[in-house]
């Protein structure tokens, strides 16, 4: 029971103040590529959970047993074996979000927030933490991919997850946020709204 407010804390920084995309700035590319709808940003955040999750367990239970000179070679191993599943899940089960995701999922690969906690968490640590550090960084990467990929897909298409909320009569969809500007436009004021709110926050607790 001693280790549960480490545990939880493990798992609540990666949602808030260790997020990879809003504070870390990791994993940008799928985060802007796909995230032009609720849907793909809510598949790519599950893959991505899934692969970080899964990766960092497996890392974790070997970390005494891969010599330091080719740790990140086996790393990147056991990623691209994950990242397969997940790939094949997708193409199996879903394979209209498989055809939208496009080559992003398999270069989830060379996401540099799944590396990050593979080299620098679970390597280091046992199961357990390994798990909740994993958790959390992939909630927190999905989270800000639904808001972003819902903002997005609203102020575009008038749509949200697929569903037209907003007909053509009475809003112009922008175009833009659609395209690759929405994302770094969409991304940058999110990021900035963020950082507006902790710095009130941290004014208010001094």
């Amino acid at each position: 029971m001693a280790n549960n407010p480490s545990l939880i804390g493990r798992f609540t920084r990666g949602l808030w103040s260790e997020n990879p995309v809003t504070v870390l700035l990791l994993g940008m590319c799928p985060a802007l590529a796909v995230s032009n709808s609720g849907v793909n940003g809510l598949a790519m955040g599950l893959a991505s959970t899934f692969v970080v999750v899964c990766a960092s367990s497996l890392v974790s239970i070997i970390r005494r047993l891969v010599p330091g000179e080719v740790r990140i070679p086996t790393y990147i191993v056991i990623i691209a074996g994950f990242v397969t599943l997940a790939d094949l899940f997708l193409k199996a089960y879903f394979p209209e979000v498989a055809k939208q995701l496009g080559p992003y999922v398999p270069l989830i690969v060379v996401n540099c927030m799944i590396m990050g906690r593979a080299e620098f968490f679970a390597s280091k640590h046992k199961l357990l933490p390994s798990i909740f550090d994993a958790f959390g960084t992939g909630i927190g990467f999905t989270w800000v991919l639904v808001i972003l990929g819902s903002i997005r897909e609203i102020l575009g298409s008038g749509s949200i997850f697929n569903y037209v909320i907003l007909s053509e009569e009475v809003f112009v969809p922008w175009v833009v946020m659609i395209l690759p500007a929405g994302a770094f436009i969409s991304l940058g004021l999110m990021i900035g709204l963020i950082n507006y709110f902790k710095l009130r926050a941290e004014d208010k607790a001094l």
